[in-house]
């Protein structure tokens, strides 16, 4: 897991993992989300990945575009 660098300094999002078809993003709360390309679709898991590794605005699109379009929540 790689740690979320968050520009803005005001992310609940802690860290992300990225795979071909996937990401999955963990938040300071301890949950982890797993997002895939069948969950929330191609271009929105795209986005996310791009988002993560900007350190910017990924809680906001989750928030604004897949809130509960992931495939599995665990802690």
């Amino acid at each position: 897991m790689q740690r979320y660098t968050n520009i803005g300094g005001d992310s609940s999002v802690a860290g992300y993992e990225c795979a071909p078809e996937s990401i999955t993003v963990q938040f300071t709360d301890g949950w982890k989300y797993l997002y895939t390309y069948a969950s929330c679709g191609t271009v929105n898991c795209e986005q996310m990945k791009s988002l993560a590794a900007s350190g910017d605005g990924l809680n906001s699109f989750i928030m604004r575009n897949v809130r509960t379009g992931y495939a599995r929540k665990w802690r």
